[in-house]
Formats: structure tokens, C-alpha cells, sequence
């Protein structure tokens, strides 16, 4: 018993309330089942991210603006977030489209390298279209431009 109070208070002191991102900003690449495109993501807060990402598709454009909500999992190094946000786009064969996106995903700063890799489930909603919903996943990419410091929004991260 006094084990595994032990292991369980040692699994706690390290599942601290970590500021959930290593990195102010960050752009990269986003590559999913038939699509891909440009990702920037802005930290605007301890926790909250405002990311952009311009999709292009094999008949498609869109552009996404999504806020996240990031968790730390034993660290800043890994964290998982949540989000959601609206998107506009052009099909060739149907015209304009509009809607709303919901996302979860994962994302892992590597240590010693300005790189940050995720994994998300970026299911959307369709306003107008062809398409009522979608249920893409995507891996992206990014490369961190602006460390993580005290800056212009450091009053509202505590």
C-alpha cells in the first residue's frame, strides 16, 4: 500500500501544471489524407493558441482560424489541445463553402531542435457545399520562429 502511494505521489509531483507550449510561434507544413497545406500557429496566452492554416486539395482551397486550448502531459514538451474555430474555402466544381471546425489532437516539441510535431482530428461542419461534414486527421510540421519569453502578452499568461 505505502508503494503505491508513493508511486502515485511521485506521478503527480511530475504531471505539474505545465504551460502546455515551449514556443511563442510557429509555421510549418499541415499533410492529411488528400490535402495539405501552410499551419501558423500564435500563442496568445499560457494556454491559448490562435492557428491559421491555408489547406489547398487536389479541387480545393480553404482557409482555417482555429483557437486551441493546450494541456501539458508530464511536461511542456508534450502537451494535447483542443479547439475550434470556422473556415472558408472555393471548390472548382461547387462553388464557395463555409463552416464551423472542432479539433483535438497531440503535439510534441523536440528537445535541442526549433521543431514541434502534432497529430490532430480537425472534424468540421459544413454551412454550405456538397460536403455536410468531414472527419479529416493531419500531421503537421512546424518550425519554431519566436522561443517562448516573456513578451507583449505576458500579463495575461499567469
Amino acid at each position: 500500500m505505502r508503494f503505491q502511494l508513493a508511486l502515485l505521489g511521485g506521478l503527480l509531483a511530475l504531471a505539474r501544471p505545465a504551460a502546455a507550449q515551449k514556443y511563442d510561434t510557429a509555421l510549418g507544413v499541415r499533410l492529411g489524407g488528400g490535402n495539405y497545406g501552410l499551419t501558423l500557429q500564435q500563442r496568445l496566452a499560457s494556454r491559448l493558441t490562435l492557428e491559421g492554416i491555408a489547406g489547398l486539395g487536389q479541387r480545393e482551397y480553404s482557409g482555417t482560424v482555429l483557437a486551441e486550448y493546450h494541456f501539458g502531459i508530464l511536461g511542456p514538451s508534450l502537451n494535447y489541445y483542443f479547439g475550434a474555430g470556422g473556415h472558408l474555402g472555393h471548390n472548382k466544381d461547387t462553388g464557395g463553402y463555409s463552416g464551423l471546425d472542432a479539433l483535438v489532437g497531440v503535439e510534441y516539441k523536440v528537445a535541442f531542435l526549433p521543431i514541434a510535431l502534432s497529430f490532430d482530428f480537425k472534424p468540421s461542419l459544413e454551412f454550405s457545399g456538397d460536403d455536410y461534414a468531414r472527419f479529416p486527421t493531419a500531421f503537421s510540421i512546424r518550425y519554431v520562429l519566436i522561443k517562448r519569453k516573456d513578451g507583449i502578452f505576458s500579463r495575461f499568461r499567469r
